[in-house]
């Protein structure tokens, strides 16, 4: 029987969000900070690198590509694991693998070391993004799910904002200090943070709230009851009771074509906005990475407005695919816009905004089809078909640049990937499924007694 807002406990809801946000958010939102960092560093890195090492584009495409062929080999498996172990272990195993990767990359000095290198990253780092998501969805019921997800996306922008100056001062400053090189110094300084907050991680996380000692029992029992609530309100056919129903299931395939389009967008945005800085006429590597953390700027506040306005409206088809439209425009735009730095910027930061916007709202989404331990799977199946197009696009535009000298194509063939993703969640996920599943907002009875 459903649970009815007078049958939860009476603790005011906003409060107890609020508490349980600032308890694990920070510390959460700090490892996909780092997590990002140490995935994208590359990119500036590459700036100096391919020339020390004599690497074309096609090399640093390629290696690009390869760290999703390790995601995608061991993203499933991570998260089935992760149904088994909990997620705190599971989260504090890949940030403590991924750590010593990143300090390892430092020693890749041919095309085959580099080439492992980045797969043993991507093959460390699967399972952190669907983990991290199960992980709040054992805090947060789905009316609330989105903000809290949007918050975790802060990760993205961040990483965008704090990852390339810092990783633009540290080639600048410390090149040739030791006997190691700029982009040697920037994967050793890098790869030490996960190490560190693999550590925080297991101190001080727990997997659920029933094991929270900083929660009261009527606090643990509103939120149980708030999930309870989410589980009697899943669509027909949404209870999973195990990997292999979430296999059968054809939504979560056309999630994971959705997904294509996100995560095609997803390293033009990561993996080549050095690149293009650096082909519309800029040279210096500090200036490239000042000039790389401007537009998640923008994109950070306007992701934040447009989840905060998706949980308000319960709507998320359009919000998503909206916002990939947008950027895909922004990308074509920026197929004619080399040679001016300044409107390549403006490009970007729009660019960016819209994505990280639509990134968000779209991962809300497999949490309300899926339940309990299938969740952890089925979002691991939709981030690992994603992967597909980012193992493929890098090589594809990294092989675009070296044939024809520019990315223009390869950025023109992006969009059109990312207008299909839009296309495919707008026809295949009903609107009116994810609006009954997400259910009343179960803010309201909160709101309802601290004004009574």
């Amino acid at each position: 029987m459903p649970s009815s807002p007078q049958s939860r406990p009476d603790v005011p809801r906003d409060r107890l969000y609020r508490k349980v946000a600032l308890r694990i958010m920070p510390l959460l939102l700090a490892c996909y900070v780092v997590s990002f960092i140490d995935r994208t560093n590359v990119g500036v890195a590459q700036v100096r690198l391919k020339a020390d090492l004599g690497f074309s584009d096609g090399v640093y495409g390629l290696a690009v590509g390869l760290f999703f062929v390790g995601f995608i080999l061991f993203e499933v498996p991570s998260n089935m694991l992760l149904a088994r172990i909990g997620a705190r272990k599971t989260l504090v195993r890949i940030m403590l693998t991924w750590g010593v990767i990143t300090l390892a990359t430092s020693l890749a000095t041919t095309p085959e070391l580099f080439y492992g290198a980045r797969f043993l990253l991507g093959v460390a780092e699967a399972g952190f993004f669907p983990g991290a998501l199960f992980y709040l969805a054992q805090w947060f019921p789905s009316a609330r799910r989105t903000r809290m997800t949007a918050m975790f996306f802060l990760g993205v922008p961040l990483s965008g904002i704090l990852g390339p100056p810092i990783s633009g001062w540290i080639m600048h400053t410390l090149g040739g200090s030791l006997g190691l090189r700029d982009w040697q110094w920037l994967f050793v300084l890098e790869g030490l943070p996960p190490i560190l907050l693999g550590v925080l991680v297991l101190v001080f996380f727990q997997d659920t709230p029933a094991g929270a000692k900083w929660l009261g029992p009527p606090e643990k029992e509103a939120i149980a009851a708030d999930l309870a609530a989410d589980q009697d309100r899943k669509p027909t056919g949404a209870k999973h009771s195990g990997m292999l129903r979430a296999l059968r299931d054809p939504r979560v395939y056309v999630l994971g074509l959705v997904s294509c389009g996100c995560y095609t967008l997803a390293n033009a945005v990561s993996f080549w906005t050095p690149l293009i800085i650096n082909s519309s006429g800029v040279a210096n590597v500090l200036d490239i990475g000042l000039l790389a953390a401007i537009p998640p700027v923008l994109g950070m506040g306007v992701m934040l407005l447009v989840g905060r306005h998706s949980d308000r409206t319960l709507e998320r088809r359009w919000h998503a695919a909206g916002a990939e439209f947008f950027a895909a425009a922004c990308l074509i735009a920026l197929s004619f816009a080399s040679g001016n730095p300044y409107l390549v910027i403006v490009l970007l930061a729009l660019m960016t905004a819209a994505h990280y916007s639509g990134l968000t709202v779209f991962y809300s989404i497999p949490s309300i089809y899926l339940s309990g331990p299938a969740a952890a799977g089925g979002i691991a199946v939709v981030t690992t078909m994603g992967s597909f197009a980012a193992a493929t696009s890098p090589a594809l535009l990294g092989w675009i640049k070296t044939t024809t000298g520019s990315l223009d194509l390869g950025l023109q063939i992006s969009a059109a990937v990312v207008v299909l993703g839009g296309l495919i969640l707008l026809l295949g996920v009903p609107a009116r499924t994810l609006r009954e599943a997400a259910g009343p907002d179960v803010r309201a009875p909160a709101r309802s007694r601290v004004r009574g």
